[in-house]
């Protein structure tokens, strides 16, 4: 190919690439994409972690607590405390340092967690009972009349001085706060229920709500919750306790490890079975043979020398040597001891002092092997000769 072909070539090689270009160019548009990667560890690991922020960023200081076992160094004055948690691990001695703590001045929210029972007059929760609050189920409650129609039937609506309109609250309407003692100076309602109640307590405040989960991270920044944790806890030092105790080691590898902890287990059972001890040595299986008649002889007079002991064996056999003498003598029975040895000298042609000897009654202590074996023998010569 000569030089014009190849200039030719190249010169469309470069309009075909200049038209790409201008065509990408015209239709290649720049845009924003968010990629949601989900919640944080840090989110995930406390739910109210928006709280805290939020509250921070509202001038208040904020701190957590694990357990109520630090409340003697937390100062009552100036000071809120959030039980949000789960609280059955709080015994009688925590729950009246807490009101103690409340009646030296301290602010108090918690979330009431049982049920009125009215046949026990208790709900087991120690902190309702001690206030004489009573929780039930809103379902439970006779339909209250309706004034006027509400716009928003299921959400708790709280109104303040001097507002022409009330803040709104998600409290979850499945649950109804009473106060029968008439303690409460305020409170906030849905449509048939009462979610919130705010009581004084001797130098202190306490606020006891039906749940707390307006306040999680998915929830506060709904209506006007984040406003009432504010309203709430106003010119105060907030310290969060949302777990009365901490998960043990154990519970936590079993969250999340628990097919490990399974496979663990099953290699310390075959390790076990493996290593364990036998309790005696490995049995051969019998013989399939069929044993003489003089091991069956033998094993037996083996069972009742063991079970029944050398005086049951001799005496057995003076008895039988008796019952042939019998058989022999006509009248032997009748006749005195020293006359039946006599008898037995004649029939067995043995001397009187060894008859004597052998029919002696057995001795309580047990022979030798060759003192029982030779008197055997002596008697199974009696008992032959007759």
């Amino acid at each position: 190919m000569n030089r014009s072909g190849y200039w030719l070539i190249g010169i469309v090689l470069v309009l075909l690439l200049g038209t790409g270009g201008f065509y990408v160019a015209r239709h290649l548009h720049p845009y924003d994409e968010v990629i949601e990667h989900g919640p944080s560890p840090e989110a995930r690991g406390n739910p109210w972690l928006a709280a805290e922020i939020f509250l921070r960023h509202r001038g208040l200081k904020v701190g957590t607590l694990s357990s109520l076992d630090s409340l003697a160094q937390l100062p009552p004055q100036g000071h809120s405390l959030l039980l949000l948690g789960d609280r059955q691990t709080m015994g009688a001695r925590q729950t009246e340092e807490l009101l103690a703590w409340v009646r030296a001045g301290g602010r108090l929210l918690f979330v009431a967690q049982a049920l009125w029972n009215e046949d026990k007059a208790m709900s087991g929760d120690l902190l309702l009972d001690r206030l004489q609050l009573h929780q039930f189920l809103a379902k439970d409650l006779p339909p209250l009349p309706e004034n006027q129609p509400d716009k928003y039937p299921q959400l708790t609506k709280l109104y303040l001085e001097n507002e022409t309109a009330p803040a709104y609250f998600s409290f979850a309407p499945d649950f109804h706060l009473e106060d029968p003692a008439n303690k409460a100076q305020s409170w906030a309602n849905s449509s048939n229920a009462t979610h919130l109640m705010q009581l004084k307590y001797g130098a202190g405040l306490i606020t006891v709500v039906t749940d707390a989960d307006l306040w999680t991270n998915a929830a506060i920044r709904r209506y006007d919750n984040a406003w009432l944790l504010w309203y709430l806890n106003q010119g105060t030092d907030v310290s969060l306790v949302f777990r009365q105790d901490r998960d043990s080691l154990a519970t936590l590898l079993w969250r999340h490890y628990p097919q490990a902890l399974v496979c663990l287990a099953l290699l310390l059972a075959l390790g076990v079975w493996h290593l364990a001890v036998r309790q005696g040595p490995l049995q051969a299986p019998p013989s399939l043979a069929r044993r003489q008649l003089r091991e069956h002889l033998r094993a037996t007079a083996a069972f009742l020398l063991r079970n029944a002991g050398q005086a049951t064996l001799l005496r057995g056999l003076q008895q039988d040597i008796l019952r042939r003498a019998r058989r022999r003598h006509p009248g032997f029975e009748r006749l005195a001891v020293a006359e039946q040895w006599q008898v037995l000298s004649r029939l067995t042609r043995q001397p009187t002092a060894a008859i004597g000897q052998a029919l002696r009654p057995p001795l309580k202590q047990r022979l030798g092997a060759a003192e029982f074996s030779r008197q055997v023998a002596h008697l199974q010569t009696l008992r032959n000769a007759l």
